[in-house]
């Protein structure tokens, strides 16, 4: 088995870079989320329910295409060569995220 840091991120908090860009934190990959899957504050049933919640999570896995996202990400993982970091993002506000940052890969 192997280490993957999975890191959660909100757009609208990240540093600006020289150019004037946001800069994403450093990972093998990055996933934008912010118009893939449907956020949970639009839910205000959740609001004050972080990602561990069956609840939170029966919104956002509700999103079509979000299961598959997950099975996507899941084979990433799983390459021979496959990433040690992957990090997602969506817009920000109010962390709903699972208070995890390892996951372990058989490989």
């Amino acid at each position: 088995m192997r280490t993957i840091r999975l890191t959660s991120f909100g757009y609208l908090h990240l540093p600006i870079g020289p150019d004037g860009a946001p800069v994403p934190p450093a990972a093998d990959r990055i996933e934008d989320v912010r118009d893939r899957l449907r956020d949970p504050a639009a839910a205000r049933h959740i609001l004050d329910l972080d990602g561990l919640n069956p609840r939170v999570q029966d919104v956002v896995l509700a999103t079509p295409g979000a299961r598959e996202l997950l099975d996507n990400l899941a084979d990433y993982a799983t390459l021979p060569a496959g990433p040690r970091r992957i990090a997602i993002g969506c817009a920000g506000g109010r962390p709903r995220v699972v208070d995890r940052t390892r996951a372990r890969i058989e490989s």
